[in-house]
């Protein structure tokens, strides 16, 4: 009798766990998909110029560091920090008294070289013919010859003897020594003059050289001495800058060397001056890249003058590779960044499909994708995108 009850009883247990199991598989609903509302904009076919963008930095188009040439005191500077210099300008002067001693002294010089040989200053340009010596020893030379050319006769005669004619011969020759010297003394002394010439130059260029002008139009970026200061010769004075015309120097990639020519137009911007751009011709291009970075240098002239641009700022170039180009462009705002992955939900058959692109141009509002991910009249979704994921139903606003 226990033995029937307690299989009862099991029996009983076991029919009340299958109710309680089809009781919980009968509650159990399938889940209901949210379709999430977005909106989307139509990627589009266009013409675009294939452009790419490179880094440049502005440079002077020249700059100079005016030296002393002569030791001395300065007496002057004219100029200082950040004012503008016109060509010619003197920028600073020093004391001249010592060097107008030393020019005094080669002209005193030179014009008792230029007596000795029978000038005068004035005629220092003329190459003297003979000089008081040579006339001396020309004259004295022509009486001994008359006198030698009358003995040949008179001891042919018998009136004079044999050595009185020896003497006059001897003396003949002797004044013919003379005058020969005379004409290599009155070599020698020339070239002593313009020996003193080039000493009188050069100290005139001395006393120039006291008086430091600018090389070219420019403003100075920095100014070395003062006055009454003693300073070497080859001292830096002052720095000149010359900003107009600006040089842009900019690195192409090796891929895009070949779209730079000499006479190309470029624009360029600078986050200095937010919201402009510029314009430069290309100058001049280096004939061979770089070994370590493999990049074509190149500069450029900047076409006006504008005083919002100063040396040494940093420029981003847009580079045109080609023009008129066919390619797929999307709204700025269908394009999503996160973790340095680009991405673009396309909408396929009411569901998202998530693009991985690399980022490409931008033209205005739009950018760039890739025409063999992305295809012209796709619908990409526009707004939201941080919020949506890999194949999510959606429906459109």
């Amino acid at each position: 009798m226990k033995r029937i009850a307690l299989g009862l009883v099991l029996l009983a247990a076991a029919c009340s766990k299958q109710e309680e199991a089809k009781k919980s598989a009968g509650a159990t609903t399938p889940k209901k998909v949210e379709i999430v509302k977005v909106d989307t904009a139509r990627a589009e076919e266009r013409k675009i110029d294939k452009a790419i963008l490179v880094t440049g930095s502005l440079l002077p188009d020249d700059t100079v560091t005016v030296v002393t040439e002569v030791p001395g005191k300065i007496a002057s500077v004219r100029f200082d920090f950040g004012q503008s210099v016109r060509k010619g300008d003197i920028v600073a002067e020093m004391e001249k008294t010592e060097i107008t001693l030393q020019l005094n002294r080669s002209r005193a010089a030179l014009a008792q070289a230029l007596a000795r040989v029978g000038l005068d200053p004035s005629q220092g340009d003329q190459v003297p013919t003979e000089t008081p010596n040579m006339r001396q020893a020309k004259a004295q030379l022509e009486d001994a010859y008359f006198k030698f050319q009358n003995a040949q006769k008179l001891v042919k005669t018998g009136d004079i003897s044999q050595e009185r004619f020896n003497e006059l011969e001897k003396a003949y020759k002797a004044r013919e020594a003379v005058a020969e010297a005379a004409r290599d003394d009155m070599r020698t002394q020339w070239a002593n003059v313009e020996a003193l010439k080039a000493e009188l130059q050069l100290a005139e260029k001395k006393l120039r050289d006291t008086t430091l002008r600018a090389p070219f139009d420019g403003t100075v970026s920095d100014r070395k001495v003062t006055p009454g200061q003693y300073v070497k010769d080859n001292v830096p004075v002052l720095t000149l800058v010359k900003t107009y015309p600006m040089r842009l120097r900019l690195e192409i990639p090796e891929a895009a060397a070949g779209s730079v020519r000499v006479g190309s137009g470029i624009e360029f911007t600078t986050d200095a001056v937010a919201g402009s751009r510029f314009t430069a011709t290309v100058r001049e291009i280096n004939p061979s890249l770089t070994e370590q970075s493999r990049m074509l240098i190149a500069e450029a002239r900047l076409n006006t003058s504008d005083p919002r641009l100063r040396p040494g700022m940093f420029v981003q170039v847009t580079l045109i590779l080609a023009r008129g180009q066919a390619a797929v462009v999307v709204p700025k705002q269908a394009v999503y960044t996160v973790a340095g992955l680009t991405k673009v939900f396309v909408v396929r058959d009411g569901k998202l499909k998530e693009q991985r692109i690399a980022p490409g141009q931008m033209i205005g509002e739009f950018m760039e994708v890739p025409a063999a991910v992305i295809q012209s009249g796709d619908q990409v979704v526009v707004g939201n995108l941080a919020l949506l994921s890999d194949g999510q139903p959606v429906g459109a606003i």
